[in-house]
């Protein structure tokens, strides 16, 4: 399904994007996914060993990769050789979405029709965008904005001065004030003489009974979604960048940051101030002490702290020592 969140996707042939690859069929790329999401007339993207076996089970009709990546991917998959896999994503992502290298203001912003919404209440100073959906009994505070496509289930409690964007929200979800939701995440190629920003199409999903803690930032994701499972707290000033995947049941408090990509587990707590680099998996259980730094997998059941994050009865022999 072609996502909601942007006004223009241009329908082109895939030969048309890549005219100088020769193709045994060229089809309309209908969107483009990671590669365990895409389907036969998809776009994907394959750059990095850790997703060798997403590759090798990819159902990605074309897929973006290099000379030594590619023979794992699947003889359907047609393969368009490059030598930098994300750059010519970021280049294909602006012909097919050309408004998504930036956040472009939502024009269709109102001040609030309450017949519209007669079972919800509002502060004062309330935006709506177009075709947003808001559920029963939910609550928006003052000065908060709400851009077109925007759902918001039932029983929620919204905040003050709240921006919520290309995001899906679920029932009783708490978002303390000052919360940024949604927003586009800090995706840029570098290169010699100019930088090149990614474009961002995914969403954010919030499952039910989330709390978030005043002044989060939660950005929407790149080519995946960014989401948060139900009955997960997150404390006041964490940050989650692009496609961060966060389970049911984990508690995350202060100025925690997670770096794009990253996945956790279920049932995890992470102390304050503790940061999780990019492309990681988090397993289920896990503890992560305040202010560790975390640089590599963690499987399920462990607990750790330090910089960077080591087990905790390593740290503990370390620092008698």
């Amino acid at each position: 399904m072609i996502s909601i969140f942007f006004f223009e996707k241009k329908n082109i042939h895939l030969d048309k994007i890549f005219p100088k690859n020769s193709f045994t069929k060229s089809f309309i790329i209908e969107n483009v996914k990671p590669l365990s999401l895409a389907k036969k007339k998809d776009l994907s993207f394959f750059d990095k060993q850790i997703y060798i076996e997403d590759a090798k089970k990819t159902n990605a009709g074309v897929c973006i990769t290099t000379s030594n990546l590619s023979h794992f991917l699947p003889k359907n998959t047609q393969k368009i050789i490059v030598k930098s896999v994300l750059y010519e994503l970021a280049v294909t992502l602006k012909k097919i979405y050309p408004f998504a290298d930036i956040d472009y203001p939502d024009l269709t912003l109102k001040n609030i029709s309450k017949n519209k919404y007669k079972s919800v209440k509002f502060g004062n100073n309330v935006l709506v965008g177009k075709n947003v959906k808001l559920g029963k009994n939910t609550i928006i505070g003052s000065n908060t904005i709400l851009e077109h496509d925007v759902k918001i289930g039932e029983n929620c409690i919204i905040g003050s001065n709240i921006i919520i964007k290309n995001s899906i929200i679920g029932n009783r979800v708490v978002l303390q004030d000052n919360c940024k939701i949604g927003q586009k995440g800090f995706g840029f190629i570098p290169l010699e003489k100019k930088n090149i920003k990614f474009p961002h199409i995914g969403r954010v999903i919030i499952n039910d009974d989330v709390e978030i803690g005043s002044g989060c930032t939660i950005d929407r994701g790149s080519i995946d979604d960014t989401s948060i499972g139900s009955n997960t707290y997150l404390d006041n000033q964490v940050h989650m960048a692009h496609n961060v995947k966060i389970g049911s049941n984990c508690m995350i408090a202060g100025q925690v940051g997670f770096a794009g990509s990253s996945t956790i587990g279920n049932n995890v707590s992470i102390g304050g101030q503790a940061g999780i680099s990019g492309h990681l998996k988090i397993g289920d259980n896990v503890k992560i002490a305040g202010g560790s730094g975390v640089i590599k997998d963690i499987k399920n059941n462990q607990i750790v702290m330090g910089y960077p994050a080591i087990p905790f009865k390593d740290f503990i022999k370390n620092w008698k020592k």
